[in-house]
């Protein structure tokens, strides 16, 4: 099968040096942006229910700009006026960085991790006797999880935003020869908005273990795979194989 279209399952790229676009022209192929999920934000209800007082805490942990944007939109909403004292503990110092959005940096408390969130673990040890809030999606990473658990500090998880699946009604799957995908809620999306999706004939490409484990159990047969040590990204996977398609 030769390839000649295909759909990446996320937001267009906002400039032209997307390593997609490259790919395309050197490919000779068209390539097409349509995100499959997208995030909703919790309301002061929904966390009120979770029995969440934004005011019992004294560290925030920040794992993604996302958890950033929404603690500060939801203690805007529930007229808590983040104090000064507030620490924050980020996965990263882009995330770190990203606060500044929100507050003015020189005058918080601020530290971060490398990447992972293994990293922020030295951090949870020195400040042990703050209690901790983790913004959060409905999702939380196994990883995570096990770093907050180990270090045995007096933490609560607030789910203050969820990954949903977008209304793909408009989008006609016979006009790709190939679907990359990126998460398993990716695939959980197609499999909702297109109920006969086992009738198309669309070669599939995912990005990690756990996303080609989903696209498996909802019978798709994996074309395409990345990372590997051969293909560290999508793009050099779906080139080399459109490559080989020839």
């Amino acid at each position: 099968m030769k390839i000649k279209s295909i759909l990446i399952s996320q937001p267009e790229p906002a400039t032209e040096s997307s390593p997609y676009l490259d790919m395309a022209r050197n490919a000779g192929v068209e390539v097409d942006f349509r995100p499959f999920i997208q995030l909703e934000g919790a309301s002061a209800k929904e966390i009120r229910a979770q029995k969440v007082d934004l005011s019992n805490y004294t560290c925030i942990i920040l794992t993604s700009r996302n958890a950033v944007d929404h603690y500060f939109r939801l203690a805007e909403e529930m007229r808590f006026a983040v104090p000064d004292s507030m620490r924050y503990i980020c996965q990263s110092e882009a995330i770190a960085n990203y606060l500044q959005k929100h507050i003015i940096y020189r005058k918080r408390k601020i530290c971060f991790g490398e990447k992972t969130a293994a990293d922020m673990l030295p951090y949870f040890k020195k400040y042990s006797s703050e209690k901790f809030l983790l913004p959060s999606s409905d999702s939380l990473n196994p990883s995570l999880e096990k770093a907050l658990k180990d270090s045995k500090i007096d933490w609560t998880r607030v789910i203050m935003y969820r990954t949903v699946s977008c209304d793909l009604s408009d989008l006609k799957l016979s006009n790709y020869d190939l679907l990359a995908f990126f998460s398993p809620l990716g695939i959980k999306s197609l499999v909702e908005n297109f109920p006969d999706y086992k009738k198309e004939k669309f070669k599939v490409a995912v990005f990690g273990n756990t996303t080609e484990a989903e696209a498996k159990k909802a019978g798709l047969s994996v074309d395409v795979k990345a990372p590997t040590k051969e293909n560290p990204s999508m793009t050099m996977a779906i080139e080399k194989f459109i490559n080989n398609s020839k």
